[in-house]
């Protein structure tokens, strides 16, 4: 029997990696011909963002298997991990469980959903709706079998039935306690606070965890169909704006494998690399000039970290310094486009991406500018590195990083004049670093393009999926009135802007080390901006106010997984940055409340 599950464990790895690879690479193409075609031949290819978006679904729920076989979803486990070896298990079981729920709730209703979209044709092709449905089923379906192994590969029998009879309990007293009590908007606290707290806290991936709450409040508080539970979620994952998502991630991860990272900051280095200090200052702006590029945090500090931490380690820096320098530079870049949390708040908002592409280089550049400052006070007592470049060296380095230098200029150019729209920039820097690791820095692996795509794959599969079943919470808590009562309450406040700004710095911090910022964003957004329009806030202004607070919560201790990241890939003890990164985190606090307080930063240069 076990060699039987072996063999379809090895098959469903083979099918769900190499297909969702695939995809990947066929958004890049399809993607990039539509640039070609309507720049270069004045011939739009009208029928390639109506593939490109089913495609995209297809994409997100594979990407979301591979994720889960690679238990690579966002959670928070700091809780979890205090828990004693039994405990651990009892809590993975219940986890596991969950996300064997969720899948079911997403199977069966999602057929009913399939029979109700086949009716419905795409608008050029024809296709039926119910093609895009069915594409994700199949993907679910696979979903649904790694669930199952790892709920009855990770617990006994015994903790499974003990897992059981708590899920059975529960069940049944949610049940009989609707039937007994009218409880209101009680039901927001039961369900969107008590059951998302609950199975947050037990390390429950933060999509399952927002899934299984609505899908519970849905079917115990109202008649409604879980099938609009699905269609909810469906509609949150399909904007065209999000597929901006993978194509950054895959661009990420090229520029460590092609060179061009390196390429930056070995010339970063040779410039000031000597001074005190100095090769902190350079991590800080190798991180402004590759979040530039790649759009996606985790590929920023995986680009950089392998370059420039082993040297710095060999400086005499401690190494908490490196993890606590790292995860708060990766948060001052949050807004530095082009950001996938831009790229989603526009989606989910309605507010401009170009607007918030053009409102968050400032902000950013005031943050690094604090984390400098605080980099130079803190070394004053360093003695400076003896070596110093040449200026032939210094040139030659410059001439190899030419290139490199480029990229960034040219990914904001195609977006300003037009050619591409911000969902297409990335594969123009893909194709490009392409070329320039092929034919320049002749350092492209080909055995690593397919581990590449995966990853991609993963990744916007875990980001997607927190997205769409947000999306769907969102809808949930606007049927049930609580935007309005949200809306009303923040409008309220006393101070008027400015006590709003402030109250909703301190909810995004927190939301963004709870939740993590895509998630809150998605969940809090569409509440929360109506509310800052009304109150006279320009839109881009609070919409970067809220990603630099989130980004300073996702990368704070003790909760926020940003930090916990940081940590793995710069390969250090989260106890030894723990005390360390609060000077950091501080300097940035201090820089947002300049951003919220002078909105000229923000807005200054819209035009």
């Amino acid at each position: 029997m076990s060699s039987i599950f072996r063999g379809l464990d090895r098959a469903v790895d083979w099918l769900s990696q190499g297909v969702a690879a695939s995809l990947v690479a066929i958004e890049v193409v399809l993607l990039f011909a539509g640039v070609v075609g309507r720049y270069a031949f004045n011939h739009p290819l009208v029928w390639a963002d109506e593939v490109a978006g089913i495609l995209f679904l297809w994409l997100v729920s594979l990407g979301a298997v591979v994720a889960l076989r690679r238990t690579e979803h966002m959670r928070m486990t700091v809780i979890v991990g205090r828990l004693g070896p039994r405990a651990r298990r009892l809590a993975a079981c219940l986890s596991a469980m969950l996300v064997v729920i969720v899948a079911l709730c997403l199977i069966v209703p999602g057929l009913t959903y399939a029979e109700q979209q086949a009716a419905i044709l795409t608008p050029v092709l024809q296709m039926p709706g119910s093609w895009e449905i069915l594409g994700q089923l199949a993907a679910l379906v696979l979903l649904l079998y790694v669930a199952l192994r790892q709920l009855l590969g990770e617990a006994s029998w015994l903790e499974i039935a003990l897992v059981l009879g708590f899920a059975a309990v529960v069940w049944l007293g949610l049940d009989r306690l609707e039937d007994a009590f009218d409880f209101g908007n009680g039901d927001l606290l039961i369900y969107f606070i008590g059951m998302v707290g609950f199975c947050i806290f037990l390390g429950v991936p933060i999509a399952f965890s927002f899934a299984i709450s609505t899908f519970s409040y849905i079917h115990f508080t109202s008649n409604i169909p879980l099938s609009v539970v699905i269609s909810q979620m469906d509609q949150g994952m399909s904007s065209i704006e999000l597929l901006a998502v993978p194509m950054f991630v895959v661009l990420g991860l090229l520029l460590e494998m092609t060179g061009i990272a390196r390429a930056m900051v070995n010339f970063l280095a040779a410039l000031v690399g000597h001074r005190r200090g100095g090769l902190s200052y350079v991590l800080i702006a190798a991180m402004y000039l590759i979040s530039g590029i790649s759009g996606s945090k985790a590929a920023d500090q995986a680009a950089v970290a392998p370059v420039l931490l082993p040297e710095m380690r060999r400086r005499g820096v401690p190494p908490g310094e490196l993890a606590a320098l790292l995860a708060a530079s990766a948060a001052m870049s949050e807004t530095i486009p082009p950001s996938l949390v831009l790229i989603i708040v526009g989606a989910v908002t309605g507010v401009s991406i170009a607007a918030l592409f053009t409102g968050g280089l400032l902000p950013a550049a005031i943050a690094a500018a604090g984390l400098a400052l605080l980099v130079f006070f803190r070394t004053r007592g360093d003695r400076p590195e003896r070596t110093h470049a040449t200026a032939a060296e210094v040139g030659r380095l410059f001439l190899i990083a030419l290139p490199a230098l480029i990229l960034p200029f040219l990914i904001r150019y195609v977006v300003l004049a037009g050619i591409t729209t911000a969902t297409e920039v990335a594969t123009v820097g893909v194709v490009y670093s392409i070329l320039v690791g092929l034919f320049v820095y002749r350092c492209f692996d080909w055995r690593r393009l397919f581990p590449i795509l995966v990853e991609t794959a993963a990744l916007s599969g875990a980001i997607l999926l927190i997205i769409g079943s947000a999306s769907a919470m969102a809808w949930s808590l606007t049927q049930a009135g609580f935007a309005q009562t949200l809306a009303e309450l923040m409008t309220s406040l006393p101070g008027g802007s400015a006590g709003f700004l402030a109250v909703s710095v301190v909810l995004f911090v927190v939301l963004g080390s709870v939740l993590e910022g895509l998630p809150a964003m998605v969940l809090f957004g569409p509440l929360l901006f109506p509310a800052a329009q009304q109150l006279g806030i320009h839109l881009v202004q609070y919409g970067i106010v809220a990603i630099l607070a989130m980004g300073i919560g996702l990368f704070s201790p003790p909760f926020g997984v940003g930090f916990y990241q940081t940590c793995l890939i710069g390969k250090v003890s989260s106890d030894e940055a723990f005390s360390r990164i609060w000077p950091y985190m501080a300097t940035l606090i201090v820089a947002l409340i300049i951003v919220a307080a002078v909105p000229w930063i923000s807005i200054g240069f819209l035009g």
